[in-house]
């Protein structure tokens, strides 16, 4: 069974908001938790955490020489009047 709920964390636990997952789980059982929380959010700009990552795995001058090189290249049909 897949659910999301609130929980808090303190003192090193996670304790649900709701009282109906007391239903859903066991005690002792195993459980998989994601992490959403406003502050991650402000944690970064991920534009500028992943720049760079590109580098040296391109040759860059060669893709803009392509670039250039395919906008000459006519692909529409001559029109004719």
């Amino acid at each position: 069974m897949i659910r999301t709920i609130k929980a808090k964390f303190s003192k090193g636990v996670f304790e649900p908001l709701e009282p109906e997952v007391a239903e859903m789980v066991r005690e002792g059982e195993e459980v998989f938790i994601t992490i959403s929380t406003s502050s991650m959010a402000l944690a970064g700009d991920p534009l500028k955490e992943t720049a760079g990552g590109w580098k040296d795995l391109i040759d860059a001058e060669g893709l803009k020489r392509n670039i250039y090189a395919d906008r000459l290249i006519a692909t529409r049909p001559e029109v004719k009047l």
